[in-house]
């Protein structure tokens, strides 16, 4: 990981991008370093395109605007590449992590990452797309440690959707 890393995550209102964010912020939180996450919406309602940024640093992270420029772009809903350049300011050596089977015409030649998540949520009965998205995109970082995504998430969801499914889906990912 770079010494600040800054990720896009482009998602529909109600998919959870906004947690993976911040889940993956409390993960390399807890691995010392400093971290920002935040959402940026435009028409609240559930299934409208919304944007959602994480950042890890090992120093101080002084910025409060949105990223334009970021290292990785997370793509949680695949119709979104029709709708929204998610392209758009990506590093030179920049990444998009799609939740697809295969490379979206739209995406052809950038430097691109297939993620199956949805089938690999399926395939264990869950809808934690974003949670499978989240420990893919940990592995891809290099960091945090699979156990600390696991954890994060299971702090803020296990509860509510339950601590196996939850360390599961992170894991998929992560195995991907």
């Amino acid at each position: 990981m770079r010494e600040l890393t800054e990720i896009r995550w482009h998602a529909r209102a109600g998919q959870g991008a906004k947690t993976a964010a911040q889940l993956l912020a409390l993960a390399a939180l807890e691995s010392g370093k400093s971290v920002q996450a935040f959402p940026e919406y435009g028409p609240e309602r559930r299934g409208a395109p919304l944007r959602a940024f994480t950042r890890i640093s090992d120093r101080p992270i002084r910025r409060h605007d949105s990223i334009t420029e970021p290292d990785l772009v997370v793509v949680l809903e695949p119709s979104l590449v029709h709708e929204v350049d998610v392209c758009d300011g990506i590093a030179p050596d920049g990444v998009v992590l799609v939740n697809a089977e295969e490379v979206p015409a739209e995406l052809d030649g950038a430097n691109v990452e297939c993620v199956p998540a949805a089938r690999l949520a399926s395939t264990r009965g869950s809808s934690f797309v974003n949670l499978v998205m989240l420990g893919a995109v940990a592995r891809r970082l290099g960091a945090p440690r699979l156990e600390l995504v696991q954890d994060a998430a299971v702090e803020l969801l296990g509860a509510k959707a339950g601590a196996d499914a939850v360390r599961a889906a992170v894991a998929e990912g992560y195995a991907w």
